[in-house]
């Protein structure tokens, strides 16, 4: 029989490799492009004060550790993902598409209700204290999403809202104004395109994991019941 662990390992890998793919080739086509462009402005506005040093021009290479490294991570959420749909024990794509807009919302809108993706040569906040707020909000978000979907009690689920509101309430580290940018132009552009290819990937994660594990625990279930003995 199927043990629990594998049938994790195999939706994750299986789920966060296609997403994952999918999300380096999407961002490849729609995010490289004017990642580049705002390359080109920052290196333009340094060389005013300094020459600019010889920048990492676009190719294949670039392109594919891209789609290596979105790979990777797909997978690293797809472990995540399905770790959390075996716990509740309900697998199916209607429940893996809920997870995955779950996960949208933990690690890519709330955080970006605050700290919007940046382009290079935006103006930003100390970094340290961007990377605390965010990994703060994200924990807060998976923390207000859970008590409010898996609780009954009243008062649980006012503490997740309360979750939810906080990081807001505090509010992220602030910047210079974004006008003083040289890439101010295209930033939604960008905000748009980073938050559109993350949904689809946490859609079509959310989806394969919830349809690999139902497919795979029904397979178990019919193993298990040809092993029986007459």
């Amino acid at each position: 029989m199927m043990t629990l662990l594998r049938r994790l390992l195999i939706a994750a890998l299986i789920a966060g490799s296609a997403s994952g793919a999918l999300l380096g080739m999407a961002q490849v086509a729609f995010i490289t492009p004017l990642i580049l462009e705002a390359e080109v402005h920052e290196r333009r506005d340094s060389s005013r004060q300094e020459s600019a040093q010889p920048a990492w021009e676009p190719g294949i290479e670039r392109n594919a550790y891209t789609v290596l490294f979105s790979t990777l991570g797909g997978i690293a959420f797809a472990l995540l993902l399905n770790a959390g749909m075996l716990l509740r024990g309900r697998p199916g794509i209607k429940q893996g598409l809920l997870w995955g807009c779950a996960g949208f919302a933990a690690f890519s809108l709330a955080p970006a209700l605050g700290l919007p993706p940046e382009l290079p040569g935006a103006p930003a906040a100390d970094l340290l204290a961007r990377q605390t707020w965010w990994i703060g909000t994200v924990l807060a978000t998976a923390l207000g999403l859970s008590c409010i979907a898996f609780s009954r009690q009243p008062w649980v689920r006012a503490l997740g809202v309360v979750a939810l509101v906080m990081p807001h309430l505090i509010g992220a580290p602030g910047g210079m104004d974004s006008g003083e940018s040289p890439v101010a132009h295209f930033e939604r552009a960008f905000v748009a395109a980073s938050l559109g290819t993350m949904l689809v990937f946490w859609v079509i994660m959310g989806a394969l994991s919830g349809y690999l594990q139902d497919k795979l625990l029904a397979a178990n279930k019919h193993g298990a019941s040809l092993a029986r003995p007459a």
